[in-house]
């Protein structure tokens, strides 16, 4: 499975939408400032998340949302 997901910085209200086929890794990955795009703007929520069973069809929804 892969997941696109989105979170919403809590420090300046944006949000950043990704993708993963471990969500909880990465998820951990943002909270410790192990994302070069996202440490600066932590902490962040996870609003939105879906499930895949493509890495295709998650890189192609990422881009819609």
């Amino acid at each position: 499975m892969y997941y696109v997901y989105v979170l919403q910085s809590l420090k300046d209200i944006k949000l950043y939408i990704g993708y993963s086929s471990d969500l909880k890794r990465r998820l951990y990955e943002h909270k410790i400032g192990g994302s070069k795009s996202t440490r600066k703007r932590l902490p962040f929520k996870l609003i939105y998340y879906e499930a895949h069973t493509s890495k295709e069809d998650a890189k192609s929804k990422r881009r819609v949302i």
